[in-house]
């Protein structure tokens, strides 16, 4: 399984040193050339490889860590998107839900990779908690997640399991998913909870 982390903000560099921590290897790519984010990719990991857009969208599995509204530019990076799973990281966070036609934030996400299995996952947890060892106390940080495939939330389940956090899953995009998508200037009830689960 390969993977690539499209955006290397915050978010993005707290998620590779997630990938780093745990020897697992990742593609990073964004706008800029991969020549500017070799030294991002320096001072996280040598796991961590710069790519450009284009060859980053070939991986099985790309997480969005880019600003909610970028996501048609990212998407014309690859010709299919079918089968691919792709991560929603975004917060739409003041964007009125009328621009979103009503629809959660993730389903518009969605709608610009067709045949892509879409998991709004990892957005819950602010950048500086993400970066941080997920063991805590005894447990483990809890990642919430969503989605309408339940063949594609499985697999990122068992990829937040390997990056050593404990998956919870909320069900589809409309009923669960909701509790972790920003609505307006409002952020969801479940953004920015810091929760462990013990076994």
């Amino acid at each position: 399984m390969s993977y690539a982390i499209i955006g290397t903000g915050k978010e993005g560099q707290a998620l590779a040193k997630a990938f780093a921590r745990k020897g697992v290897e990742v593609a990073i790519a964004s706008r800029r050339s991969t020549e500017a984010l070799a030294p991002v990719a320096k001072a996280i990991e040598q796991t961590i490889v710069p790519k450009s857009l284009q060859d980053a969208v070939k991986a099985d599995i790309i997480i969005l860590a880019i600003p909610f509204g970028t996501q048609k530019e990212v998407a014309k990076a690859a010709e299919s998107w079918q089968g691919k799973i792709v991560i929603d990281v975004t917060n739409a966070y003041g964007v009125a839900p009328e621009e979103l036609g009503n629809l959660p934030s993730s389903v518009v996400i969605s709608q610009a990779f067709p045949g892509a299995k879409l998991v709004k996952a990892f957005n819950s947890l602010a950048a500086e908690v993400l970066a941080q060892d997920p063991n805590v106390k005894g447990g483990k940080r809890v990642v919430f997640l969503s989605s309408d495939d339940e063949g594609g939330a499985a697999q990122v389940a068992t990829l937040v399991e390997q990056l050593g956090f404990a998956p919870v899953h909320l069900g589809k995009l409309a009923e669960g998913g909701l509790l972790i998508q920003a609505r307006g200037k409002t952020w969801a009830q479940l953004i920015f909870q810091d929760f462990v689960k013990f076994n």
